[in-house]
């Protein structure tokens, strides 16, 4: 078993999933986009629907097709989401979504610097060391795959909980703590 196959896979599932969020609600995204200042041309609900289908295709042939070409196009991608972050909140404007799970209210945090910046190391790595593809290798992994199965859904919950839920729970227990107090 190639010891990529495991975070590969859960970030282009992660991909997939921000990918179809964004086709069905491209407005947090939209709006992310605009706050940075780009042009209508290159933030329309259109161009965020057609990226985000874009995302979607792209992690499923990810996932389904063994070959660094996929896994480079994956990298490049978190790689963009990363830069998009770090611009964002270079400008010290005030992002309130990054609109990366069609969420209306998921600020950018240095979680999904961290995150997106892990993401595109694993799927630069996976280019650059190409083996089966996630699906050949739950097929042959031991016990049925199972073992893999269950490493692939608990890397891309975890990263999905940082990324779409740790910055609204950051949020809430700033907003309720006493004067003072640390978090």
């Amino acid at each position: 078993m190639h010891s990529l196959a495991g975070p590969f896979a859960a970030f282009a599932i992660l991909l997939a999933i921000a990918g179809v969020a964004k086709a069905v609600r491209p407005l947090p995204t939209v709006r992310a986009l605009r706050s940075v200042s780009l042009p209508a041309a290159l933030s329309g609900v259109t161009l965020v629907r057609s990226l985000g289908a874009g995302e979607a295709i792209l992690a499923i042939v990810a996932l389904a097709v063994a070959g660094p070409v996929p896994a480079a196009l994956v990298a490049i991608s978190y790689a963009a989401f990363a830069a998009f972050v770090i611009y964002a909140r270079a400008r010290g404007g005030s992002i309130s979504s990054c609109g990366c799970f069609g969420k209306p209210d998921t600020p950018p945090t240095v979680a999904h610097i961290v995150v997106n910046i892990g993401a595109a190391l694993t799927a630069a790595a996976a280019a650059a060391w190409p083996a089966r593809s996630p699906a050949g290798e739950l097929a042959r992994s031991p016990g049925a795959g199972i073992p893999l199965a269950v490493l692939i859904l608990v890397t891309t919950a975890l990263a999905y909980l940082a990324l779409a839920e740790w910055p609204r729970l950051v949020a809430v227990l700033r907003q309720g703590r006493p004067e003072g107090a640390r978090v």
